[in-house]
């Protein structure tokens, strides 16, 4: 069944992330779900997905409906969530695009003083936890990153995730809505399989663990600042001789200086070198991007620049 319109379904059953260009969920006839496919990253919209990845997670979907064809879904809510009875929908008139839905829900969650900063980075990536999924075998894990939560676990690539957050994984869409279900901080259960041994873990999650690169979102254009600083990255010669770091963010204030940037107070020839006293290892390009995804608009933060070798710190709020 393919869904275009979003006004009448229950967002409660139908929940993904709705800044997907377009998201598949497989159930059975009482509405249980088995698994999800579709889902990204910040590369672009089809960068996790592959047709040999959803024939995969198809065929196990279908071995998992044949053990209980009549399996019934998890305890539903109270009552159905409709996105055109959100209070906060009544300024929206026509088609509600997915994207809105998000919009909706934030603003209803402001206005009712329930919304959390950290509530922008939905669905996080596996890669969070330091899990890279195959693109084909969707549960099968790739890549482990060095000292992260998953090798500290002890989880190894050609693991098979069963579980994660208590919910199945067959799919990267599966361990993303495993890991936007989880909380902000506390613990995540994971359980895997390796030659067919069953193992399992908990990982501790602090503060900032579900952030990543949400540029790309539609439904957070109007939260997202755009630091309007620009110029030519320091060769490393130009930051040996401010003693910076080879590495570190330098970039030399071109003329003309923005009119938003000027009200910051930065001048032509400013050398920006990081904000709020981070010592960041980045180009330019980088750091605007970096911005853009670690601060929301109306946010009070500290322009580090040299200016004739001399520190200065310049708080702006940024737009």
């Amino acid at each position: 069944m393919r869904l275009l319109r979003i006004e009448n379904i229950d967002l409660n059953v139908f929940e993904f992330d709705w800044d997907l260009t377009w998201a598949t969920f497989f159930m059975n006839a009482s509405g249980k779900v088995y698994a999800r496919y579709g889902g990204r990253d910040g590369k672009g919209p089809d960068t996790r997905n592959t047709l040999e990845g959803l024939r995969y997670t198809m065929q196990a979907v279908l071995t998992e409906h044949r053990k209980d064809p009549a399996a019934k879904p998890e305890a539903p809510a109270e009552k159905p969530l409709y996105i055109n009875q959100v209070p906060a929908a009544k300024s929206y008139r026509g088609c509600i695009h997915c994207h809105q839905v998000k919009e909706i829900l934030r603003q209803e969650a402001i206005n009712t003083g329930t919304w959390n900063r950290e509530s922008i980075y939905t669905y996080p990536l596996p890669e969070n936890l330091g899990i890279t999924l195959d693109l084909v075998r969707g549960n099968q894990v790739k890549q482990v990153k060095p000292a992260s939560l998953a090798d500290k676990a002890g989880v190894k690539p050609g693991d098979v995730l069963r579980t994660l957050n208590g919910r199945p994984i067959y799919s990267f869409a599966d361990a993303q809505y495993a890991l936007h279900k989880a909380p902000y901080e506390g613990k995540i259960s994971l359980a895997w399989t390796r030659d067919g041994n069953p193992l399992n873990s908990t990982l501790a999650v602090g503060p900032g663990w579900r952030r990543t690169n949400v540029t790309w979102r539609p439904s957070l254009l109007d939260l997202l600042p755009s630091l309007t600083v620009y110029g030519t990255d320091l060769t490393a010669k130009e930051k040996q001789a401010l003693g910076l770091d080879e590495k570190r963010l330098a970039f030399r204030q071109d003329e003309p200086v923005h009119s938003a940037a000027k009200a910051m107070g930065v001048q032509i020839g400013d050398v920006i070198v990081g904000i709020d006293n981070k010592k960041l290892e980045m180009s330019m390009d980088e750091f605007l991007g970096y911005v853009r995804q670690n601060y929301l608009i109306g946010e009070t933060a500290t322009l580090n620049v040299l200016r004739n070798g001399k520190r200065v710190d310049l708080s702006v709020k940024l737009k």
